[in-house]
């Protein structure tokens, strides 16, 4: 009797015990199902990083907005952009970059992949990309809308505005900058040879502001925060400050003067990487910040949409704290646009002022308000 008592008792513990796992298995499934689709819904939803990386990286279109039609379906105001193609095995191929519909659609064998670069659907096709991008368009905008806002002042001058009356409209701005970027850039650091590189620091300081803030304007690409970019311009300053440098230059560099002799292997390793670690400072100081400010901007933007997707009433909510804080760092980026163009610049003049300095003779009588570089 007592036996059959304890078999009754196992039985019923190991009952509850299947039971109980039973349950977990289903709530376990549940959950995992569950899971997917919360990430099926994820992934159908706002997508930050595609958003930013979107933004900061370059594409074969102006992009501006997606909408849902009445239709269901989503439909996306751009602006398409040449897409020029040479393969030695296909030859060239020319046509906008509105027939891929937005990597849906493969043409003459070319598609679009996810990082927005044009590949070859075949084996064994070498493409060579040399299309008009976004980034591209827009320099060649700056590049334009420098050139006429330098000509249309010249013109200005030509005629006797601003010389025997008051400037007037652009000519206001121009010259401020332009007496600015000569008295406190170009003279203090270049001395008596300010005038001689004047025009191409001038050309520096105006291209990237003029590219710094069209680049703040929405649906338009962030030219100064693409590496590429940063890389010409730094590599044009390297070539010039190789060309401006002396004797005395290298000298320095090679044979450090007043340093004790254990000392100068060390030295003259630093020195002489130094000649390559201040192009790179202008490349890295102008990309970051530039990219900084955009990524901060998206970011406070993308929190309306990701709170959204939680609750449309908490989305409401962080809109308000959101846009606020947008605004705010927007005309902050305006600052920053003038300021990386102004420190680009100014480190310009002081690396090349650096490389064409001399020996000053120590019984060489300076007068008070001279200019020493």
């Amino acid at each position: 009797m007592a036996f059959k008592s304890i078999k009754t008792i196992l039985v019923l513990v190991f009952s509850t015990i299947l039971l109980s796992s039973s349950y977990n298995v289903i709530a376990q499934g549940s959950e995992i199902k569950s899971a997917e689709e919360s990430a099926k819904e994820k992934k159908d939803g706002f997508n930050a990083k595609e958003v930013i990386f979107g933004h900061i990286m370059d594409a074969h279109e102006f992009h501006f907005l997606e909408f849902e039609g009445r239709d269901g379906q989503k439909h996306t105001v751009s602006i398409p952009l040449p897409v020029i193609l040479y393969s030695p095995q296909k030859g060239l191929s020319f046509f906008m970059s509105s027939a891929f519909e937005h990597r849906h659609k493969e043409v003459n064998g070319y598609k679009l992949n996810e990082d927005d670069k044009v590949v070859s659907t075949e084996d064994g096709v070498k493409v060579y990309d040399f299309s008009l991008t976004r980034n591209v368009v827009q320099m060649i905008l700056a590049l334009i809308l420098l050139v006429w806002l330098m000509i249309s002042v010249a013109k200005s001058y030509a005629t006797g505005q601003g010389v025997t009356s008051a400037p007037k409209g652009k000519q206001n701005l121009v010259e401020v900058l332009v007496s600015f970027i000569r008295d406190e850039v170009a003279r203090p650091n270049l001395g008596h040879k300010a005038n001689q590189y004047l025009p191409y620091l001038l050309t520096v300081f105006f291209f990237i502001l003029i590219n710094n803030l069209i680049a703040l304007i929405p649906g338009t690409a962030n030219v100064p925060g693409n590496i590429a970019f940063t890389i010409v311009l730094g590599l044009i300053s390297f070539v010039v400050i190789m060309f401006s440098s002396n004797t005395h230059y290298w000298g320095h560099i090679f044979n450090p003067p007043g340093v004790p002799g254990f000392v100068k292997p060390i030295l003259i390793l630093v020195e002489f990487l130094s000649v390559f670690i201040k192009p790179f400072a202008l490349i890295i100081r102008l990309f970051a910040n530039m990219v900084a400010g955009h990524i901060i901007i998206i970011c406070l933007i993308s929190l309306i949409f990701i709170f959204a997707q939680i609750n449309p009433a908490i989305g409401w909510g962080a809109s308000l704290v959101s846009i606020a804080f947008t605004i705010f760092i927007y005309f902050i980026e305006l600052l920053v646009a003038f300021l990386q163009a102004f420190i680009f610049t100014v480190l310009t003049a002081v690396f090349v002022g650096q490389a064409f300095e001399g020996e000053h003779p120590k019984d060489e009588h300076l007068p008070d308000d001279a200019v020493i570089v």
